[in-house]
């Protein structure tokens, strides 16, 4: 797998075990792409890119990670509830990559919105991790 691949399972995976994010959106509501047709509240990963930052001895990638939190009320406050949790399985919990390890994980900011066509809240999250291959 590359780089991309095991960071984004690593972090689905998380997220999908998380007795605290299922409490907030339900059971199989962690998705690694925008799902058609379902209603919210669920995350989805809208953007993950990677750069290759090679250190001294160990080639590795900074990852910037994007993940829209989606409520089905126009309140942003189960949005940001949503977004809190995202960031916390994110930053503080295991994650199982493959070949890859994560060396560091950082919350980059926050943003809310309501969508106007919906009615719907919306929270971004952006992370940035960096990652190095295993052996």
């Amino acid at each position: 797998m590359t780089a991309l691949e095991d960071i984004q399972t690593g972090l689905v995976s998380a997220w999908g075990a998380d007795a605290g994010l299922a409490l907030l959106i339900g059971e199989g509501a962690v998705f690694d792409a925008p799902p058609r047709g379902m209603q919210p509240p669920y995350v989805a990963i809208l953007r993950h890119d990677a750069v290759p930052r090679d250190g001294d001895d160990a080639p590795g990638f900074e990852h910037r990670v994007t993940v829209h939190c989606w409520s089905p009320q126009p309140s942003r406050i189960k949005a940001i509830q949503i977004a809190d949790r995202i960031e916390a399985v994110a930053l503080g919990g295991a994650l199982e990559t493959g070949g890859h390890v994560v060396t560091h994980r950082r919350h980059v900011r926050t943003e809310t919105a309501i969508d106007l066509a919906t009615g719907r809240a919306r929270a971004a999250v952006e992370l940035r991790l960096f990652s190095e291959a295993v052996g």
